[in-house]
């Protein structure tokens, strides 16, 4: 039978790419490690990794099992802390993800709010976000997912809190300042700041540029919404954010707001939870606070 310790060994020898590596990591010998690897092979008659002198590679089988033990270890640690938590008196914990770089000014507002009617829930926020959001919540990394770009997934429920408008943003001086919408060409000769995401997952190149069969003349990112603002401010580039957010984090700045096309581009900021959660008490008070979070600004604000 596989147990918990099995898959945190292949786990730690995946991870370090070492037997000897893992079996110090682990504080075992590492006969002990290569006997358990033995016995779990004559087990099932299957080989889980072969060695070509100090590479080791995973077979097929090798491979399932430590995807198995990527998949499932997380689950039982987390179910270890909730069982701690309950013992404890803390009720739960609450670890919410961002996908959402601005997002984290909204949040802002919300958590105070939360920690102040939930003072039993311990509460996590991990903002450093370049995993995929819908897989840690669904493999229980964390327990909610901020995003602009919900999913339709039978295990996971999103619940929109906060509709936006993507903006560009450029200087006052800018030709564009005084247009009432930019085309996709005019930013052919333009330096686009964004925040540090794939091309694939930014609206401004999938919902504007890409299907235009236009791009930027130059494209670099910047971690926090304050540079991106003041790199515009001093002729830098131009940017895209939420509108509320230039409204907020721009004024006396030398900025103005575009509209993305005449229409422009609305999304909304979600909040998603794992399907059946929803009845959990200090979940569903996030969820209430979320919704009663507003921010300035509006989809006609532009």
């Amino acid at each position: 039978m596989l147990d918990r310790q099995q898959l945190a060994m292949l786990m730690e020898v995946g991870r370090l790419g070492s037997v000897t590596a893992a079996a110090e990591r682990l504080n075992v010998t590492q006969s002990a490690l290569s006997h358990m690897v033995r016995k779990l092979e004559e087990r099932y008659r299957v080989t889980i990794w072969t060695k070509d002198g100090r590479n080791l590679r995973f077979t097929q089988a090798g491979e399932y099992l430590l995807a198995l033990a990527h998949r499932v270890l997380p689950q039982i640690d987390h179910a270890e802390r909730v069982l701690v938590d309950f013992a404890e008196g803390r009720r739960g914990a609450l670890r919410v993800g961002m996908e959402c770089h601005p997002c984290q000014k909204w949040l802002n507002r919300l958590t105070p709010r939360y920690l102040a009617a939930w003072p039993d829930v311990d509460f996590d926020v991990r903002t450093a976000f370049r995993f995929d959001g819908i897989a840690a919540l669904q493999g229980h990394e964390i327990d909610v997912l901020i995003t602009p770009d919900p999913v339709d997934l039978p295990d996971i429920v999103f619940t929109p809190v906060i509709d936006y408008e993507l903006v560009l943003v450029v200087h006052e001086g800018h030709a564009l300042a005084t247009r009432t919408f930019a085309h996709p060409r005019d930013l052919l000769g333009e330096e686009l700041i964004t925040v540090p995401v794939s091309i694939e997952r930014l609206d401004i190149y999938t919902r504007f540029l890409v299907p235009a069969h236009c791009k930027p003349k130059s494209h670099r990112t910047a971690e926090a919404t304050d540079l991106m603002l003041q790199l515009v401010s001093a002729g830098r580039g131009v940017s895209v954010l939420p509108d509320w957010l230039v409204l907020e984090e721009g004024a006396g700045l030398p900025i103005r707001a575009v509209r993305l096309g005449k229409r422009g581009i609305q999304k909304s900021i979600n909040v998603g939870i794992r399907r059946g959660e929803e009845e959990i008490a200090y979940i569903a008070g996030f969820l209430e606070l979320a919704q009663e979070t507003g921010v300035k600004g509006s989809r006609n604000t532009v």
